[in-house]
């Protein structure tokens, strides 16, 4: 059972657009904020994939994290994650073997199967995708298959191989909002990370069933789990409170299908809830953390407790690039968290 006395905490970073912002401006911020996570002491830092999102720029881990790469040092860099069933498990392994090569010991490769995005754009991403899950799985091990150099008899691994070769390999992630790609992770050895952000319910008890069936593989000799969540961190209670209002906001727009640009503080001042808005700022509420360094650290720790976990993944978007910053740093001094020699 890890330990929750040391808590880790690493990123995940969506490159949202702000309000007035352009995309550019976006990967600008996320820049920014992966130098700063490596000063902070922050372990990872991953970026996500979403298509035709408007106030994401995020839309290709693999060339953004090739960017962050040659503009830090140490940290831990990965997509959080891929979308495997829009690309061939050669053409994945490639370009995270080409990162692996490029910056040695520091690339994780996270996976999902969700669309990260509506299904005409999936569609349009891999037109044969069927988004089941035996398609899925054998991409997983066709992946390993591909990272390990296997030279399996009567198979296409026999004649192809991923290059370029390298001496390491990218830690292997699957990320998931439900319980069934934990089991994927657990029956083939890679590590597992709870997306809380996207499902408020269950988690702790799909990390368990991970662990308890986990399998050793060549690279993950025992399991290995962390946990995403919404945060939002401020030096006082008000503001903290009023940026998690801007966030409960934009969670009720995305379940209405609205995908606007995030609300500024006055949008929600101004925005008249209904009861039904009420009941699912309810059901949303285990996605968000929020409140000073002191009570976001105490949330986190009953968190990692709950999940047996000694890593936890914050997500933070605000309308304010500074808030964002802010919250980071504040965490990052409630743990002391140390920079990498």
């Amino acid at each position: 059972m890890p330990s929750t006395s040391n808590i880790r905490l690493s990123i995940l970073d969506q490159s949202p657009i702000r309000p007035g912002a352009t995309p550019r401006q976006a990967l600008q911020e996320t820049l920014a904020l992966a130098q700063l996570a490596e000063r902070l002491g922050y372990t990872r830092f991953w970026v996500s994939e979403h298509h035709n999102t408007h106030t994401l720029a995020g839309s290709a881990p693999e060339v953004l994290l090739a960017h962050l790469g040659s503009h830090t040092r140490h940290i831990r860099l990965g997509s959080g994650g891929v979308m495997l069933p829009h690309y061939s498990a050669l053409k994945v392994a490639e370009s995270f073997r080409l990162l692996e090569t490029l910056f040695p010991g520091r690339i994780d490769l996270g996976m999902g199967r969700a669309p990260g995005a509506d299904r005409l754009t999936a569609y349009a991403l891999n037109p044969s995708n069927q988004f089941n899950e035996k398609d899925f799985v054998e991409q997983l091990m066709d992946l390993q298959a591909y990272l390990r150099d296997e030279r399996v008899p009567d198979t296409i691994h026999e004649k192809v191989m991923a290059i370029p070769q390298a001496a390491t390999q990218p830690e292997l992630w699957i990320l998931s909002s439900s319980g069934q790609s934990g089991l994927f992770a657990a029956h083939l050895g890679m590590a597992f990370s709870f997306a809380q952000f996207i499902n408020g319910k269950g988690g702790p008890e799909a990390v368990r069933n991970y662990r308890e069936r986990f399998r050793p593989s060549p690279e993950l000799a025992a399991p290995l789990a962390s946990v995403a969540v919404f945060v939002l961190c401020a030096d006082t209670e008000e503001k903290a409170e009023e940026l998690r209002a801007a966030m409960e906001l934009q969670l009720l727009r995305f379940g209405k299908g609205q995908r606007g640009a995030f609300p500024t503080s006055e949008e929600v001042s101004q925005y008249q809830f209904t009861a039904e808005d009420r009941l699912h700022l309810a059901h949303n509420r285990g996605r968000v953390v929020s409140g000073t360094a002191a009570q976001v650290k105490a949330q986190f720790e009953q968190l990692a407790a709950d999940y047996a976990v000694d890593e936890i993944v914050p997500v933070t978007i605000t309308a304010d690039f500074q808030d964002r910053l802010r919250s980071y740093e504040l965490l990052a001094n409630a743990f002391a968290l140390v920079p990498a020699a």
